[in-house]
């Protein structure tokens, strides 16, 4: 006899198991996006993006101080001492210091006494440990270099995900990992903030967490698209986010959590890097489903993508000849 206590399955998942509808409000959600990546190109158009000396040229110089400086009376100082613009981070304490500089107009034989003899403040003397300078030309490359890389960051994921899994899939994958640079950086342009090559590491970063995203979520996807039977493949593609939300959540508040810490703990050093990682940990979460999976399913992707079609080798209904 059946036990009538068990629970009644659909789709091999109990009645009472709750599967969220997804993709009941992808069209909002695309329409968001669209305006989203539409206002970060217009920023990065107008604004522009306000490019660290990493990109435009320059010098750092680390210093070292006897007692805890404070970063106003050094930028004063060498402001005196002829060195416009400076800019003066910490480095774990009060004590050590980051000044970065863009391209000075005075010309100086020895950079690194001239430096040492400006941030000399009083009854406080500094030492300089490192001077590096970056000239625009190849600040301008590097920063050309970095659009390719991200550029051929995009097409190996395309051709990856294409391979491992499916074509529209891919196509999906590399849209939404593309909206969520876009986004990011058009952020950074509308509020100006500094964009240097910290901040680019992070968009790497969130390539690769964007797209760890999509590959579960991918992987999900072909397994229960070759495993149920009889659901439409909206109702698949929502049985598969359901299946990965909790997956999803814990990896993303996992990785907020250390973000967060390097916000407030890691110093100017890893400042604007954290913030590009906080705004991309949320864009990347919320692309990979309403960007990557909802493009393959509007594309027509079904149960016969995930099949593998064998050519028998032998026609059964071949006469035998007499």
């Amino acid at each position: 006899m059946t036990d009538m206590t068990q629970p009644k399955k659909k789709y091999g998942r109990p009645d009472d198991e709750r599967i969220i509808d997804f993709m009941k409000i992808a069209k909002p959600a695309a329409i968001i996006s669209i305006l989203l990546t539409l206002a970060s190109i217009f920023f990065i158009a107008t604004k522009g993006l306000n490019l660290g000396l990493d990109f435009t040229g320059g010098v750092s110089a680390e210093l070292n101080y006897k007692q805890p400086a404070n970063q106003v009376e050094v930028v004063q100082a060498l402001n005196q001492a002829g060195f416009k613009d400076a800019v003066v981070q910490t480095l774990g304490s009060n004590k050590d210091l980051l000044v970065r500089m863009p391209v000075q107009d005075i010309e100086v034989e020895d950079l690194n006494n001239a430096i040492t003899k400006a941030a000399q403040l009083p009854n406080n003397p500094a030492v300089v440990h490192k001077v590096d300078s970056v000239g625009g030309q190849v600040g301008n490359e590097l920063y050309i270099r970095s659009a390719g890389a991200v550029a051929l960051a995009l097409l190996l994921m395309l051709v990856y995900v294409t391979i491992r899994f499916e074509f529209k899939l891919a196509v999906g994958a590399v849209l939404s990992l593309f909206h969520d640079v876009i986004v990011t950086i058009g952020i950074f342009a509308m509020m100006q903030w500094p964009f240097d090559l910290t901040v680019l590491a992070a968009i790497l970063a969130l390539l690769g967490f964007s797209l760890n995203d999509n590959i579960v979520v991918s992987d999900r996807i072909r397994e229960n698209f070759r495993k149920i039977r009889g659901a439409t493949p909206r109702e698949i593609v929502n049985i598969s986010l359901t299946e990965t939300l909790r997956r999803t959540i814990h990896t993303s508040m996992t990785l907020l959590l250390v973000v967060v810490a390097m916000m407030f703990l890691g110093g100017e050093g890893l400042h604007w890097f954290s913030i590009a990682m906080f705004i991309g940990v949320f864009v990347g979460t919320y692309s990979s489903i309403y960007i990557g999976t909802a493009f393959a399913l509007w594309r027509g992707l079904n149960r016969q993508d995930f099949i593998v079609q064998v050519k028998p080798e032998f026609d059964e209904e071949q006469e035998i000849p007499k």
